[in-house]
C-alpha cells in the first residue's frame, strides 16, 4: 500500500500548522488543498516547501471539491489510500497509526473515524445533525454507522477516487458513504478522539448546508428504491 494524507483547508490559519505537523509525524506524503483561503494560509503552506504538496483553488469551491481534487492527484501519483483529516484541529493526528494498522488488515475497506458524540464538549447541533444523517443513511443503505459526518477517514482510492461525485461541499462525504454502501465497499469504524475548542473556526452554514444535505437525502431515498437496493441485492446474489 502507498498511503498519503489529505488536508482540505479554508481559512483555518490558527490551527493549520499544528494539524500538518501532527500528520507529518506519521505520514510523509501530505497533500493540502487550499480551498480559496483569504487568511494567512498561503504563507503558512509556503513555509513547508517541498515537505508537502499544495493544491490551490483560486476561489472557495467547497470541501467536497477539494477532496475530489486531492483524490485525483493522489491516484495520478500512484497512491492506493488516502487519510482525510480536517484542518480545524478537532481531530488528533496521533490516531493515524490506528488507521494505518487497520488498513493493513483491511485494505479493501473504507475506514471511518468514530467520534464520541456523547462527550461533554460536543456541540448539540453537531450531535443532532449526525443523528439525523445516521438515520437517513440507514434508510438508504440498510447499514448502520454511528458517525456518518466525521471527516477523519481512510479511503481506498481505487474504489473511491474514481467515483463521479456530483456534490462539492459538506454533503460530499455523505454521498461517498451511501454510494460506497451501494457498491459493496466494506466499512470499518474505529474510535478516534475529538476536541471542539470554544474558538474553533467552522465554515458549516447551519441553514444552507443542512438544506443541501436534506435535499441530497431526498434524492438518495428515491435512488435507493430504483438503484441502490437492487444493486446491493445483485451484489449479494453474485457472491
Amino acid at each position: 500500500m502507498k498511503i498519503c494524507a489529505v488536508i482540505p483547508t479554508f481559512n483555518n490559519d490558527r490551527t493549520l500548522s499544528e494539524v500538518i505537523n501532527g500528520v507529518l509525524k506519521h505520514i510523509a506524503a501530505v497533500i493540502v488543498v487550499n480551498d480559496g483561503s483569504t487568511d494567512r494560509t498561503a504563507d503558512i503552506l509556503e513555509e513547508y516547501g517541498e515537505r508537502i504538496r499544495v493544491i490551490s483553488c483560486p476561489a472557495n469551491r467547497g470541501k467536497g471539491y477539494a477532496l475530489r481534487q486531492a483524490f485525483r492527484y493522489a491516484l495520478c501519483k500512484g497512491f492506493t489510500h488516502a487519510i482525510a483529516i480536517d484542518s480545524d484541529g478537532q481531530h488528533f493526528a496521533d490516531d493515524i497509526p490506528n488507521f494505518l494498522a487497520t488498513a493493513i488488515r483491511r485494505p479493501d475497506a473504507l475506514i471511518i473515524g468514530n467520534r464520541n458524540l456523547s462527550q461533554e464538549n460536543m456541540p448539540r447541533k453537531n450531535t443532532f445533525a449526525n443523528r439525523f444523517s445516521n438515520f437517513w443513511f440507514t434508510v438508504q443503505t440498510a447499514r448502520r454507522l454511528a458517525d456518518t459526518q466525521t471527516g477523519f477517514r481512510l479511503y481506498p482510492l481505487e474504489k473511491i477516487g474514481k467515483m463521479h461525485l456530483f456534490t462539492r461541499r459538506y454533503e460530499t462525504e455523505l454521498e461517498i458513504l451511501v454510494r460506497s454502501a451501494w457498491n459493496g465497499i466494506p466499512f470499518v469504524p474505529i474510535a478516534v478522539g475529538v476536541h471542539y475548542a470554544p474558538d474553533r473556526v467552522t465554515h458549516f452554514r447551519p441553514f444552507a448546508d443542512f438544506a443541501r444535505i436534506s435535499l441530497l437525502n431526498t434524492v438518495f431515498c428515491l435512488l435507493a428504491v430504483v438503484y441502490g437496493y437492487p444493486k446491493m441485492l445483485a451484489g449479494r446474489l453474485a457472491r
